[in-house]
């Protein structure tokens, strides 16, 4: 097939979302021409996410209008070694986005910030429970980079984002009604906190009771009319509960599409190209530097050769590990020795669930936000004392009024026929009466859990596809259940009519069931380049131009939504890019 040249650039971005959207608009405001690959279609809140067709729970929710095509590319997966890996047909477990903005058009809108603890996990277990704790199976990694570094570009991404919430700490001053265990802050969220909820309030009441500390959680919905450093308005939430999986009608949402595109379309340094499905990239292993990009239009099949001095990976962690791989770039991760780097850590999340029924209860689960939530976090990262638990790692606990759709909303307590007339009783009787206490948990990497190439099926594209091999391992069962203890403890405090056994993911990972969009690993960052694949400013080891951002560069993954540490690493690496490569062209940590 003949493959047309194009006018060289000064950087490509493959991937739109929050990484690719923050890097081209840094870039192109230095100074830069950049070109943006998306394999979609371009997305416009005005055009695409408006009333009524966006509240659309079939076309949105069961349909996954807004979600990677798995019959045009998809992994595959199975539980270890030796198994013969199979194609997820149907995203279930995860759901990948595609078009401009990805997965950061359809997300909650939860907008965390890591803990301190949570950026260097390795050396603070270390340091706190001896060299011999981790056990050697378990190939917990640090990022590389300190608080006190990374904190101003997570107060950006509020800012940009709007976020709502209540500071818990600003410059080490510890404050009420905020997460006392949280890094100190620069400054306050930049709108006040969502309004809670009556299942916050009973939710708030038991953890105080029991001695916890409840705070609202950070959300991208914005409380409030505001206007971001861009220029672009967001609107206040109308907590329409279709956050999940859909685009927000009233702008209040933070997405890529309605916090960076309006500044970053109308400059003319930069050329958006959509319908650009990335095939590979052209490596010069002796130059030690990516030449070019090789896509293909979707459209008309033509191949295009996009010359740049600057390649940016912002694509999902599926999507930057499968272009290292086909590409040639780097040593892929082989578990049996140990050796190699690409496809490395691939981690996911634990996790814990209680549903709790009152018979005198009066709450209205239709109204939400996707991240209307109150938490408590004692049981989070290494707030608590792990001597004798025999795992790492925690969760943060909350109650998330997110919406109570139709179709996917039905909760009925335990022993209730799951169809017929006893179903539809119970369904009518308890769905405002009702609501979950969820634990997300961390998911620490272990040596068996890593992605690679599967021999033997392949794309539309004619690439293999990538496999994964990942399951629960003993951290995290025992993680899992430690926190469904704290659930059940919690939800006994709410005096509630009905408690439900907690739901645990235990056993072995499944691809049905959804969980969280939280995948992470890959092409990991870290200080040595024989088990990491970037290096501290996310600038690949093996290509001096290459910088790789989103989840796929986390060494593991933490109880947390990956979102805000995403687009907070995103600013720190642009920011390197700008004001050190640029300057000097080449590698900015010794190898």
């Amino acid at each position: 097939m003949s493959v047309t040249r194009l006018k060289p650039v000064d950087a490509v971005v493959i991937g739109v979302g929050w990484t690719g959207a923050i890097a081209a608009r840094e870039l192109t405001r230095a100074g830069l021409s950049v070109v943006g690959l998306e394999r979609g279609p371009l997305r416009t809140p005005g055009e695409d996410f408006v009333l009524p067709g966006i509240r659309d729970e079939l076309r949105y929710a069961i349909r996954q209008e807004l979600f990677q095509d798995s019959s045009v590319e998809t992994v595959t997966m199975r539980h270890a070694r030796g198994e013969a890996a199979l194609p997820m047909r149907r995203f279930g477990a995860f759901t990948p986005g595609t078009g401009t903005g990805g997965a950061g058009s359809h997300w909650n809108g939860m907008h965390w910030r890591y803990l301190p603890y949570d950026l260097n996990p390795r050396r603070h277990i270390t340091q706190r429970y001896g060299k011999g704790a981790i056990p050697a199976d378990m190939t917990i990694g640090d990022f590389g980079i300190e608080w006190d570094e990374i904190e101003p570009y997570y107060d950006r991404f509020e800012k940009l984002c709007g976020v709502s919430g209540k500071a818990g700490n600003i410059g080490g001053r510890v404050i009420a009604g905020g997460n006392p265990f949280e890094g100190a802050r620069t400054s306050e969220f930049p709108n006040p906190p969502l309004v809670r909820t009556a299942a916050g309030d009973i939710f708030a009441a038991a953890s105080e009771k029991l001695g916890y500390k409840p705070f609202p959680l950070p959300a991208s919905n914005s409380s409030r009319a505001y206007t971001n450093p861009e220029g672009a308005t967001l609107g206040a939430c109308a907590f329409c509960g279709h956050c999940e999986r859909f685009g927000c009608e009233v702008n209040a949402k933070a997405s890529p599409n309605t916090t960076l595109f309006p500044a970053l379309l109308a400059d003319q340094r930069f050329s958006l190209r959509t319908n650009s499905y990335v095939r590979d990239l052209v490596f010069d292993r002796h130059a030690k530097r990516v030449t070019a990009v090789r896509y293909v239009d979707t459209r008309s099949g033509e191949v295009f050769e996009q010359e740049a001095g600057l390649v940016i990976l912002g694509g999902y962690v599926f999507t930057n590990t499968l272009l290292m791989l086909t590409s040639g770039i780097g040593v892929p991760y082989d578990p049996a020795t140990g050796h190699g780097a690409v496809g490395r850590n691939y981690c996911y999340q634990t996790g814990a669930g209680v549903q709790v029924f009152f018979k005198d209860g009066a709450f209205n689960p239709f109204m939400g936000a996707g991240a209307l939530g109150t938490n408590i976090d004692e049981f989070n990262g290494d707030n608590f004392d792990h001597a004798d638990l025999g795992f790492f790692g925690g969760s943060t606990i909350g109650v998330t009024s997110g919406g109570g759709r139709p179709i996917q909303h039905r909760p009925v307590p335990p022993g209730t026929p799951r169809w017929g007339s006893a179903w539809k009783q119970a369904t009518a009787q308890w769905y405002n009466r009702s609501f979950g206490i969820g634990a997300s948990g961390a998911n620490y990497a272990h040596r068996e859990n890593y992605l690679d190439l599967d021999p033997t099926y392949r794309d539309a594209l004619g690439r293999p596809l990538l496999r994964m091999t990942y399951n629960f391992r003993e951290n995290d069962q025992r993680l899992a259940a430690h926190s469904a203890e704290q659930l059940t403890r919690i939800a006994r405090a709410m005096d509630a009519t009905i408690v439900s056994e907690p739901a645990l993911r235990r056993g072995n990972f499944h691809v049905v069931p959804y969980q969280s969009t939280h995948n992470t690993g890959g092409t990991i960052m870290g200080s040595d380049p024989r088990g990491s694949v970037v290096n501290r400013h996310l600038q690949s080891w093996d290509a001096h131009n290459l910088f790789i951002l989103g989840a796929s560069v986390f060494p593991q993954n933490t109880s947390y939504n990956p979102t805000g540490t995403v687009g907070a690493l995103a600013y720190w690496a642009t920011d390197a890019i700008i004001h050190q490569y640029l300057k000097a062209p080449g590698a900015l940590v010794a190898a």
